[in-house]
């Protein structure tokens, strides 16, 4: 049997410069092509398979590292900060960009609150001895980008203000465990500053439970333990945190994502036409202490001159030379002063559009933000770089008649660093018309940060995105970029937060991860109910620092530059089989075989205080909605090998309104914002995963309350879910009716 593509490869007009020879100097062989290439595109009918496979085999001729390096050095050349001048020089050269490569672009403004920079940053120790405290990382002469005079101090956006002098206590991670254990152990954290370190939580979080307990003020630092010389040489001479490296970061908890005074609605602009109702401040709950962040060479300063009389308990030390305590003692004050001034500032989404030749109501949407703490090398504009070079090959393609059969939108997002509020806000504005046109969204923040490639996703984009990349070559091997990510063995480097969910994990594949908090998928996933995922490479990083440039970019995270174009080639392979598949290619069955996992998970949270619950009855509701999902991917085989092209329209659109079986208009009880019954973050660390997170969030609370309402609510869901798959087996078996079309 010839397979497709050996058919395809068998046509004359592949055998010129454009294809064959990409595929001889990528070192991927003809018989890796066929072993990694599935015998059928999901999706596709055998003839439109042969026609997207010459499509990828055309795209994939044509990415160049010269091309993602220029792109990355003109994004990265200066820190752009949100709400600053040079980040609307980024924003037009995206704009004009993807202008020239074809694609008609929108620029969306939003009227969001931020903080207007760093303001005043003033730390010291008062007693014993008067010692002030660093607060700028150090400039080195081999990096010429650390010397820029617009870099900020560290700072965390959303601080409080306050100028405070107090004794200190040492809170571990500053975790809501964390300051449950000080309080068991007897230590008051009231009146006083809490030292922090970074990891285990999001830091807004870390302030949010500093200030429950009763501090006055917050200090978050960078341990060497977690990220510095404890882990390896350090910068400049190694990739990881040296004395002076300042994570940044926004504090921003409230409810909802997005702008803080205008939750569920869109930041419009307002010199526009038309009228936001805007919260007033006092009805907002923003962060009320001082915050602030330091690197562990000023942090040592007072954790080393601590003289409380108890050690930390296990698991509580750091990596610094000498044991932590848990409280300063009576001598040792230290004061924190921070200023920051916040108000009204524009931020601007950049939204390019090529338009599908036969479906153009249905939006395949590829996103990253374009924002950051200051150049943004790898977070975020190593995905920004990608975005734009495969702009410019689709647009090439579109151009020479290959255009998408669906419409394709890139997404550049502004004031995702400050609480993800650019994408949010986009969601909430055209919330209504993504829920009748989205296709999914797929973001790809910091997508080229390194070499190991990984990948998270909601259950119906599972199946896609194993088979886009065994079609993909990992650049100087043998192998493909789906078996390079079957060879990681754990997870890179360490991480930032703790209790996310299990993934579903597949015997035999790599593991793919569930969304979370922390990136612009939020929205879209969380709010409006689309399919989405998030995958890229991966590697050391100094996070949210000032290093985070083109000079560590260069030394550490891919000197050859070949990871971004490797990664074009998988997005572009993503992005053009949602847009030319005949039936969206959704991997349906993974509804069921994933909701079983996280619905045992949910009962085993539960039964630790409840031992006799049960949750069987939804259980038996996932075994029927299997049984129809399976039943649904038979009959879209049988109906795309006959090559049938008649109710297309009809069928996509009930798949583009399965993730839609999730949204609940009641929302979460942590926050009716975040409406899908199936994903959220989780509320108490902001990063971290939460699969079903009505009942992990009954199980955090240790209720049994609200379980039967709970349960009505997930098996409404599971049973819209079921009903809809066994929809589409019927239309699909049906005959077509005489003159009917597409």
């Amino acid at each position: 049997m010839i397979t497709p593509l050996q058919t395809a490869l068998r046509q004359p007009t592949h055998l010129g410069k454009r294809v064959w020879p990409a595929l001889l100097l990528s070192g991927l062989t003809l018989t890796t092509l066929a072993q990694n290439t599935p015998a059928a595109l999901t999706g596709f009918s055998p003839d439109r398979q042969a026609v997207q496979l010459k499509v990828e085999a055309d795209f994939k001729a044509q990415q160049d590292p010269a091309r993602f390096r220029q792109h990355l050095e003109r994004l990265c050349s200066v820190p752009h900060v949100a709400g600053s001048p040079e980040n609307e020089k980024v924003r037009d050269y995206i704009a004009e960009t993807m202008r020239k490569a074809g694609w008609k672009v929108d620029i969306y403004p939003h009227d969001v609150y931020l903080p207007k920079g760093p303001g005043t940053i003033e730390v010291e120790v008062v007693t014993p001895t008067r010692v002030p405290i660093n607060t700028k990382e150090f400039v080195f002469r081999e990096d010429k980008y650390s010397g820029d005079p617009r870099i900020m101090p560290g700072w965390n956006a959303y601080s409080g203000n306050g100028d405070v002098t107090a004794p200190v206590v040492y809170a571990n991670y500053g975790r809501k465990e964390d300051f449950e254990a000080l309080k068991a152990m007897g230590i008051s954290v009231a009146g006083k500053i809490v030292l922090a370190r970074y990891g285990g939580n999001f830091r807004g979080y870390k302030a949010q439970h500093a200030e429950a307990a009763g501090a006055i003020g917050l200090l978050i630092f960078t341990d060497p333990a977690d990220a510095g010389y404890v882990r390896g040489l350090t910068f400049p001479e190694g990739p990881f945190y040296s004395e002076s490296v300042i994570q940044r970061g926004s504090l921003l908890t409230v409810p909802y994502t997005g702008d803080p005074l205008t939750p569920g609605e869109p930041a419009l602009p307002m010199d526009g036409p038309a009228r936001v109702k805007r919260l007033d401040l006092k009805d907002v709950a923003l962060h009320k202490i001082p915050v602030t962040p330091l690197p562990y060479g000023s942090a040592v300063e007072i954790l080393k001159r601590m003289t409380g009389t108890r050690a930390v308990p296990a698991g509580w030390q750091g990596g610094l030379p000498f044991t932590y305590r848990l409280e300063g003692g009576p001598d040792l004050t230290v004061r924190l002063n921070v200023q920051q001034q916040k108000g009204i500032q524009r931020v601007y989404q950049v939204v390019g559009t090529l338009v599908g030749s036969e479906f153009p109501d249905e939006w395949v949407i590829a996103g990253c933000h374009y924002d950051a703490w200051a150049f943004g090398a790898t977070d975020p504009n190593s995905g920004t770089s990608m975005l734009l070079s495969m702009a410019e090959t689709l647009g090439k393609q579109a151009k020479a008649g290959q255009r998408p059969r669906r419409t394709i939108k890139i997404a550049h997002w502004d004031a995702e660093e400050f609480g993800v509020i650019g994408s949010a806000e986009w969601s909430e504005q055209f919330r209504d018309e993504l829920v009748q046109k989205a296709v999914a969204y797929m973001n790809f923040d910091a997508a080229v940060s390194g070499r190991k490639f990984g990948g998270s996703a909601s259950p119906s984009l599972k199946g896609l995105l194993i088979e886009a990349t065994k079609s993909v070559q990992y650049p100087d091997s043998n192998k493909t970029v789906y078996q390079h990510w079957l060879d990681q063995k754990a997870p890179v480097g360490p991480a930032r937060v703790t209790g996310s969910s299990a993934p579903a994990v597949v015997s035999g594949e790599p593991i793919i991860g569930n969304l979370g908090g922390g990136s612009d998928h939020i929205g879209p996933y969380m709010h409006v109910g689309m399919p989405a995922l998030s995958a890229g490479m991966e590697g050391p990083t100094l996070y949210h620092s000032q290093y985070d440039d083109l000079y560590f970019y260069n030394k550490f995270t891919d000197s050859t530059y070949k990871m971004g174009p490797m990664m074009e080639q998988v997005v572009g392979t993503l992005t053009t089989r949602l847009a030319n598949a005949d039936l969206l290619p959704f991997d349906v069955v993974r509804y069921a075989t994933d909701l079983e996992t996280h619905l045992r998970a949910a009962e085993k949270a539960i039964r630790a205080y409840a031992p006799t619950y049960s949750i069987e009855p939804l259980l038996a509701d996932v075994a029927i909605l299997k049984k129809n999902a399976e039943a649904a991917e038979s009959a879209r085989r049988l109906y795309l090998q006959s090559n049938k092209t008649d109710k297309l329209a009809l069928l996509n659109q009930t798949l583009r309104q399965l993730e839609q079986s999730f949204i609940d208009p009641k929302g979460m009880a942590f926050g009716n914002w975040y409406r899908s019954l199936y994903a959220s973050s989780d509320p108490y660390s902001g990063y971290a995963s939460w699969m079903l997170p009505g009942f992990l969030y009954e199980a955090s609370l240790k209720s049994t309350k609200n379980l039967p309402d709970l349960e009505t609510r997930y098996r409404k869901a599971i049973t819209v879910l079921s009903e809809k798959l066994a929809s589409l087996t019927e239309a699909m078996n049906r005959p077509a009716s005489v003159g009917g079309g597409r």
